[in-house]
């Protein structure tokens, strides 16, 4: 269980040393063996899941596969998805996916899977 920090802790964790600390907070972010072994279970699961509906209409392993990072549109994509995590507004949000959009050869992934959701 993770314990609560007060503000106090937060405070004498701002210029401590990243290194020390990461391997600090790894340590108290380790599984018990039984909570480990239903994690595994777990994404084992949906693992399983995922490639028995690998090729589903609307399946995520389409779109990555049309827009994959050998291509200048899978990285339009990937930065754009990365950078709309930090966008405070949907006008600017709008206007960076105007400008990231435009620049994309588009037109020659369509009609190239048969997924509808990549269409």
């Amino acid at each position: 269980m993770i314990a609560t920090l007060s503000r106090n802790d937060i405070d004498a964790a701002l210029f401590a040393d990243e290194t020390m600390l990461v391997r600090q907070l790894a340590a108290q972010a380790k599984l018990s063996d039984a909570d480990d072994v239903r994690v595994f279970a777990q994404a084992s699961k949906l693992v399983e899941g995922v490639r028995q509906n690998r090729n589903a209409q609307g399946s995520i392993d389409a779109f990555m596969q049309e827009y994959s990072l050998s291509s200048q549109e899978g990285v339009v994509l990937m930065c754009l998805a990365e950078a709309l995590l930090r966008i405070p507004d949907a006008a600017t949000a709008d206007k960076l996916i105007a400008d990231k959009i435009g620049g994309g050869d588009w037109e020659s992934h369509l009609g190239q899977s048969e997924s509808l959701f990549v269409n």
